[in-house]
């Protein structure tokens, strides 16, 4: 059984990555200031808690738990503050993963999986992009995601570290056993707001733009299964540990959706009406996101099975109902 370091491992997708490294034999050692984490959401091994701009805390982490490898989510995530207060971004997203990676190459460990985003494609309608298509983030989010990329490539040409970064699209969806889930405290993302207002927690969905060049002119979005996506880290991890090298792959379904289409999916998958309205746009929107996943597909032998849109909101409403980390 090997340690694997997961940076964020109390967030909505590390703790989801936490039980499926459990599950393949690893101990997940999660890394995670609680800022936007849960403690309850560490379930599957041990919780340590240390901010990345904190390189002692880092150090001491490696030494404790000698990782063979890391999982690296560990980010600041939201456009609309990435736009607002870039700084933030720089500093937590950049120096932070700086701090993490030259605490890595001390240890000895040269081995990430780390979690991109598509935001570093920036806005290019029409197109299934893929991983050779053109980077041009938006914002600060996407920006920094992109410096990271190009650090991780610098660091493994002179250090020989080795790195699978994942770009991944709007993940949705929930352990199928409600045994953890999305609960961001505000929420932003737009499913489980979705479900809130559907369920009446809030009064309504704001649909932040109705002018895209899209069919109804709200954003599309390629949505991914949060349990597929952990499934393609640990298909990047055993990558890695097989000593196949770095790799880009893109994670999505190739479809993309409305947000008006995921509004009628939500009240097909709960019975409940959404209330909504609409609001100006938010800046630094693509109007359209969607991938192309070959690459994975073909390489890892990656399949995203539970990614449908009724199959994610289903599960979303299943956790949500649990009450989440609040009770």
């Amino acid at each position: 059984m090997s340690h694997i370091l997961v940076t964020g491992g109390a967030g909505y997708i590390g703790s989801h990555a936490c039980k499926l490294l459990a599950q393949a034999g690893h101990v997940p050692v999660s890394f995670d200031n609680l800022s936007t984490g849960w403690a309850s959401a560490v379930k599957f091994g041990p919780l340590v808690q240390g901010d990345l701009l904190d390189r002692a805390a880092l150090d001491a982490a490696f030494a404790e738990f000698q990782p063979r490898a890391v999982m690296h989510f560990g980010a600041l995530s939201q456009v609309g503050e990435a736009t607002r207060d870039p700084g933030r971004y720089w500093r937590n997203n950049v120096i932070g993963s700086l701090n993490l990676i030259e605490a890595m190459l001390q240890a000895g460990c040269r081995d990430m999986v780390f979690s991109s985003t598509c935001a570093t494609y920036g806005d290019q309608d029409g197109v299934i992009l893929d991983e050779n298509s053109a980077q041009m983030p938006l914002n600060a989010y996407g920006a920094t995601k992109l410096a990271v990329e190009t650090m991780l490539r610098d660091f493994g040409a002179s250090h020989g570290l080795n790195a699978v970064i994942f770009r991944y699209f709007n993940v949705a969806g929930a352990d199928p056993e409600a045994e953890i889930g999305e609960w961001h405290q505000p929420e932003t993302h737009l499913i489980p707001v979705m479900i809130e207002a559907a369920a009446g927690k809030r009064p309504e969905l704001v649909i932040h733009g109705n002018d895209y060049p899209t069919a109804d002119g709200t954003c599309i979005r390629d949505y991914v299964h949060v349990i597929d996506l952990v499934d393609a880290h640990i298909r990047g991890l055993d990558w890695l540990l097989a000593g196949r090298g770095s790799r880009v792959f893109n994670l999505g379904t190739g479809a993309g959706f409305s947000v008006n289409e995921v509004i009628r999916h939500c009240r097909e998958a709960t019975g409940l009406d959404v209330p909504f309205r609409f609001g100006p746009r938010r800046d630094g929107d693509a109007a359209a996101l969607v991938s192309g996943s070959t690459r994975a597909c073909e390489e890892l032998g990656w399949q995203p099975e539970r990614s449908s849109l009724r199959i994610m909101i289903a599960d979303a409403w299943r956790w949500y109902r649990t009450g989440g980390y609040s009770g």
